[in-house]
């Protein structure tokens, strides 16, 4: 008889795993497994930045986000069949690129641009939240090979970011919010965070009823915990 899994506990972090050098031309490429979500993610590295960066000694850091077709059970239509990116996707790659050039010093990266690539491979809840660790990842990847091959003295990375969810289930505050758990949350938040324990960003929504601020302190200390624990795997 087959084994049942033991359920997860409520501050317990799914199995995260980073494949790094994971594709061969990317400056830098990182496979994150999150549970059974899983994103690819890589970092390419341009001379031509934004216009309005242009001559500013400047660069820029930003990001793109796409869920393949066979991610979910069921099969999700490419965006380029409507013609256009769906507003979900925009707003993802939009925070994922906010959330990484918290980490870097664009003085530093110079007039170049670095753009982060997070293709869902498997989705299974979180997946912003993967994309903006394992597009950490490779943007530091990317960061060193850009003084490992004489372009730049120093590394512009300041400090890591990383994303975790958490959420109220069944009235307990609770980490890591797969899709079963994320599709029935009364409260769903993700948290963005330094490596020095500050908030770069905070998405909290309530699915049912509004949550308290004492709800809202404990998620909160549930996610430092957690982003602590994951800092120290990246």
């Amino acid at each position: 008889m087959k084994k049942k899994t033991p359920a997860r506990k409520a501050n317990e972090l799914r199995k995260i795993e980073f494949v790094r050098g994971f594709t061969k031309y990317a400056a830098g490429s990182v496979l994150v497994k999150w549970g059974d979500t899983w994103v690819l993610c890589t970092a390419s590295v341009s001379d031509k930045v934004p216009p309005f960066l242009k001559d500013s000694g400047r660069g820029w850091v930003t990001a793109e986000y796409s869920m393949l077709p066979s991610c979910t059970p069921d099969r999700k239509d490419r965006d380029i069949k409507k013609l256009k990116q769906d507003a979900r996707s925009t707003e993802i790659q939009r925070l994922v690129g906010r959330a990484l050039r918290a980490a870097v010093d664009m003085q530093a990266l110079g007039e170049r641009q670095i753009t982060v690539d997070c293709d869902v491979l498997q989705a299974d809840g979180g997946t912003r939240c993967a994309s903006i660790t394992g597009g950490m990842a490779a943007l530091e990847l990317a960061a060193a090979k850009l003084v490992k091959d004489g372009v730049l003295d120093r590394s512009p990375i300041v400090h890591r970011v990383a994303a975790v969810s958490v959420g109220v289930c069944d009235g307990t505050p609770t980490l890591d919010l797969d899709y079963a758990h994320d599709s029935t949350a009364e409260v769903d938040l993700n948290v963005v965070m330094t490596d020095d324990g500050r908030f770069v960003e905070l998405q909290g929504t309530a699915e049912h009823k509004p949550f308290s601020p004492d709800d809202l302190c404990k998620m909160l200390d549930l996610a430092k915990k957690g982003l602590g624990r994951i800092f120290k795997m990246m």
